[in-house]
């Protein structure tokens, strides 16, 4: 839109060149002749004006200023534009856009001479209503806004119940809205459609109003009888706690509306929560199927680490036709993962388009692919084309560098990773996610100032935050300091997480700083029993050394080769049991 009006702009501009231009051009093809003397020797060209509009009589330059306004999120200076714009042209769009900006900022005087404008050059009966409605509920005039909600109504407009609830929903006095839905959407008035009574119901739901909301769908099931409505009685059930009944409404809902993906759907989470997750996958497997449910279908089987059902699931997919595979490439991709066809995911991942919502997710698991693979140079390369190509979303710009910040945590090349996560802290300052990241790279590279600074300010942004009380409790000491802090922050994740075995080992590695190995070996114990987790291990190795036990703490060690051969603190450890 704007480059459009840009483009106006330059030619209008062009327009006035070429005509001095011409009129340079008569001038100087004329015969040559003596110029005549006139009394103030101005020549005729000297005296050309070029009449410049005022950008406030400008149609072009006040929608401009307007959609600046609006890309600064500066509604009143875009509802002030927009207002102008209206009274100098006659596009109806101009002045509907006029009427929504007056009224998101609560400028009755305003949003009173766009409606009108607006009305002048054609607005249908519906739009006028509408806005008339919200205009009377905005300055709290419940009397009015019934009178122009009826006169929507009345209109028969397609979308007139779809925009009386829209109105109401977006009401700032959620009581006054409450009385209206109550006086008009009765079951004398409402249509023949059964999505407007339950909306009207859910509606009534949002705003308090549960026995008109109770009422509304109870009259919608009796009437029409569709699998719809027994879904949102099954919803209404279950919120009341009555689950049996929940239930056996939403099986009849299923059961009226057999084809129906979204109500199966529903159904299926009910019975997950109910706790049977077997029956949810066996109703997801019946019927159509779409994107949704095999993402469900594959979610259930993730979670229960049924790989054959995820080898059926994926062979199914793979015998439909090309587009429906194309479709669910990303879902194909994380079932090739879990199934160890790496290759085969990295294909899948790459037939995501671009447009696809999912195409950041696809690539993100590509460079962890490739990473895992050793390719890591190759994956660098996918986080860094994320970080271009997403450089105008935060949200998912500051993932990209979290991923960077993984990858070479992972790789154990801890400054490169604490350098990524500093470079997300610039797209946004004191995410607690992204300080803790930073905290854990420069720990890991030995940086404790810069480290323990992190995760005091963590804690600082959330105190009592867990992670980052055990971390930091668990920094201070393994550097031998602050000991009675490390305690304390310790102490505080192990009361709120009594099983964790990363707390656990926390604290049996503070006890063996404290010179009490007794403690510290058996909670090492304990923490190694529940997790074979290579830190874990390494510390109960070095507990058991120093105690004596160097048989057992080699084998140990053994053990954590086998697990990660790599582990920094393994193969320091390994150093110093050396004679």
């Amino acid at each position: 839109m704007l480059s459009g009006r840009f483009k106006f702009k330059q030619v209008r501009q062009f327009a006035v060149l070429l005509a001095l231009a011409a009129l340079a051009g008569c001038a100087t093809t004329r015969p040559a002749e003596a110029p005549k003397a006139t009394r103030t020797g101005v020549q005729p060209l000297d005296r050309l004006t070029v009449a410049i509009v005022p950008p406030e009589r400008d149609l072009e330059a006040q929608l401009m200023a307007g959609d600046f306004a609006l890309a600064a999120n500066d509604l009143k200076a875009a509802s002030e534009a927009y207002g102008h714009a209206a009274s100098l042209g006659d596009d109806p769009k101009v002045a509907a856009r006029a009427a929504e900006l007056a009224l998101a900022v609560h400028d009755q005087a305003a949003a009173a001479k766009a409606v009108e404008r607006w009305a002048a050059l054609g607005a249908k009966p519906a739009e006028l209503a509408s806005a008339r409605a919200r205009m009377a509920l905005d300055r709290g005039d419940t009397a009015e806004a019934q009178r122009q909600l009826d006169a929507l109504i009345a209109t028969g407009d397609p979308d007139a119940w779809r925009e009386f609830g829209r109105i109401l929903a977006s009401g700032r006095d959620a009581a006054q809205a409450g009385v209206l839905l109550e006086r008009i959407a009765t079951p004398q008035r409402l249509p023949n459609d059964s999505t407007a009574w339950l909306a009207m119901s859910e509606l009534g739901e949002s705003l308090g109003r549960h026995d008109y909301a109770t009422s509304i769908g109870d009259a919608a099931l009796a009437r029409f009888h569709n699998g719809t409505t027994y879904a949102w009685a099954g919803q209404r059930a279950f919120q009341a706690g009555d689950k049996a009944g929940a239930k056996k409404l939403f099986a009849k809902a299923v059961e009226r509306d057999p084809k129906n993906p979204r109500l199966r759907m529903a159904y299926a989470s009910l019975l997950v929560q109910l706790g049977d997750s077997k029956a949810a996958t066996k109703l997801l497997a019946t019927g159509a199927q779409n994107a949704d449910t095999y993402t469900m279908r594959l979610s259930l089987a993730a979670k229960a680490e049924d790989k054959a059902a995820i080898a059926r699931l994926y062979g199914e997919i793979r015998r439909q036709s090309d587009d429906v595979q194309t479709e669910n490439a990303f879902i194909l991709g994380q079932m090739a993962e879990l199934l160890g066809k790496q290759e085969d995911a990295l294909d899948w991942y790459a037939a995501v388009g671009d447009d696809d919502p999912r195409i950041f997710d696809a690539s993100v698991r590509s460079a962890v692919i490739l990473h895992q693979q050793g390719k890591d140079d190759d994956a660098h390369e996918i986080v860094a084309e994320l970080q271009t190509n997403f450089a105008e979303h935060p949200e998912q710009l500051l993932k990209a560098f979290a991923v960077d910040g993984e990858l070479y945590m992972d790789a154990g090349r801890f400054n490169e990773a604490a350098e990524a996560f500093d470079k997300a802290l610039r797209v946004k300052a004191d995410d607690t996610d992204m300080l803790y990241g930073r905290g854990l790279a420069y720990a890991e590279a030995g940086r404790i100032d810069d480290a323990v600074a992190d995760f005091r300010k963590v804690l600082s942004l959330k105190p009592g935050d867990i992670e980052a009380s055990n971390a930091l409790g668990y920094t201070l000491a393994d550097s031998g300091r602050d000991l009675g802090e490390a305690q304390s922050l310790i102490q505080t994740a192990r009361e709120a997480r009594p099983n964790d075995p990363s707390v656990a080992d926390s604290w049996g590695w503070l006890k063996y700083r404290q010179g009490e190995l007794d403690q510290a070996e058996s909670t090492l114990r304990g923490a190694w029993a529940q997790r074979k987790d290579a830190e874990i291990g390494v510390h109960l190795a070095e507990v058991l050394w120093t105690r004596g036990h160097r048989d057992e703490a080699r084998k140990l060690l053994n053990d954590v080769r086998r697990i990660d051969p790599k582990n920094a603190a393994l193969l320091k450890t390994e150093q110093k049991f050396k004679p």
